[in-house]
């Protein structure tokens, strides 16, 4: 038993894992941090405020991502070894990338003002709006250039940079504190532009050689793989809406009420175990990107199902924790968390595993339609199965909703898989 497990940590795959799992875990812990930290230095209007313009900033670069990071993971390390024709593909899917969200972010940086009277009603000053909207370029492009570095394994460069980031960014804010500097636009500037540069600075003097590549190659239209990333994409905000809809409808049902504080505090921590999924899946993204005959897949599937149980066996962990636990940690007005969080655990405990059967659809036969099929499947379940479940169960009827929505859908996925099977 003991030789087993020091072979199984001593594989590439599983220090990648552990690598990029503290380095994502390290990233939480400094915003958790920045919050910490900023709360205590500005006033409580102006942190509002701020919350609200770095909201929109990352909301904006997550949905203007447009599937790329998909496309990325999924041909890449295919062509990695075709120098030319991966210096291609990074040009082009750049290009395209910021064309597109030049084009959105242009017509924002307009209508702020208006969206701003009429919807957010920050009343921040329209440089303030013009910053938040200039930074989401930023955050975009470092987002391009950390799936790049994953895609080709580069895992300890990608979370060494952006935690490197992240210890400058804590330093810059210092600084700012002692010129008694510190309002709303320096903090954007902080995190959506200095963090992001000094990323891509990092970079830069690390691979020069790739720069001075990318830049001479040529842009082919062929390479942008528009109707996968597409697809992918209208699949992502599927299952990022119904990963909300039990808060939307908690809201809806009962507002302005305790019911949603407890609830939302509980889906923070069920976010925070999503990070060790993705942590695994987006080192394991690039081996089934390569897969090309069935013999080789199972391997895989096989080393995935290992890896997958941990954050499983995480999710059950939390299931099993006392309540005391959640009362030391969240105090006894939040004690009701305790009840919740657990339900949603066991919702999720299925979520991990079924990652499996989603990367070899979206990377191994390349296949995002019946991906988008399965979060419709997950957000219908989720939507209607909260609607009609809140009014008789509370907020214990939306962890009944994700359990089933996330089994039926990932049933749809697995069984796919097994129809689309590579060829010896």
């Amino acid at each position: 038993m003991i030789p087993k497990l020091f072979s199984f940590l001593k594989q590439k795959t599983t220090k990648n894992i552990l690598i990029n799992t503290l380095g994502n875990y390290l990233n939480v812990f400094f915003t958790a941090f920045f919050a910490f930290l900023l709360v205590r230095i500005m006033d409580p209007k102006e942190y509002g405020v701020l919350s609200v313009l770095l909201g929109i900033a990352y909301v904006l670069a997550n949905i203007l991502d447009f599937g790329i990071s998909a496309s990325i993971y999924s041909y890449l390390p295919t062509i990695i070894d075709d120098r030319k024709k991966a210096f291609s593909f990074l040009k082009t899917t750049f290009t395209f990338q910021t064309f597109f969200s030049l084009i959105i972010i242009i017509l924002l940086l307009i209508f702020s003002p208006a969206l701003d009277k009429s919807f957010f009603k920050t009343q921040a000053p329209f440089w303030e709006l013009s910053l938040t909207t200039f930074s989401v370029l930023f955050l975009i492009w470092q987002n391009y250039a950390l799936n790049s570095l994953l895609a080709v394994k580069k895992i300890f460069l990608a979370n060494f940079f952006l935690n490197l980031s992240n210890v400058l960014k804590t330093i810059l804010i210092l600084f700012l504190f002692y010129l008694k500097l510190i309002n709303i636009a320096s903090i954007i500037f902080v995190f959506g532009i200095f963090g992001p540069s000094i990323f891509f600075l990092f970079l830069f003097f690390e691979k020069k050689h790739v720069f001075y590549h990318i830049l001479k190659a040529p842009v082919k239209k062929e390479e942008f793989k528009s109707k996968y990333t597409l697809t992918f994409f209208i699949a992502s905000q599927f299952f990022n809406l119904g990963t909300r809809m039990d808060l939307f409808l908690l809201s809806f049902y009962f507002p302005k009420t305790d019911a949603i504080g407890f609830y939302g505090l509980s889906t923070k921590i069920i976010l925070t175990l999503f990070a060790a999924v993705t942590s695994i899946t987006q080192v394991l993204s690039p081996d089934f990107a390569k897969i090309q005959k069935q013999e080789d897949l199972k391997p895989l599937l096989k080393k995935s199902f290992v890896y997958l149980l941990l954050p499983t066996f995480l999710f059950f962990i939390l299931f099993l924790t006392p309540n005391q636990i959640f009362s030391l940690a969240f105090t006894e007005k939040f004690a009701k968390t305790a009840s919740i969080t657990k339900q949603l655990a066991l919702a999720y405990i299925l979520y991990p595993l079924a990652n499996i059967p989603l990367l070899y659809l979206l990377y191994t036969v390349k296949k995002p339609s019946f991906v988008l099929i399965g979060n419709i499947i997950f957000f219908l379940i989720t939507t209607f199965g909260c609607y009609f479940l809140i009014p008789q169960k509370g907020v214990f009827g939306p962890p009944l909703s994700i359990f089933f929505a996330i089994l039926i859908s990932s049933f749809y996925l697995t069984l796919k898989s097994i129809q689309l099977k590579l060829k010896d």
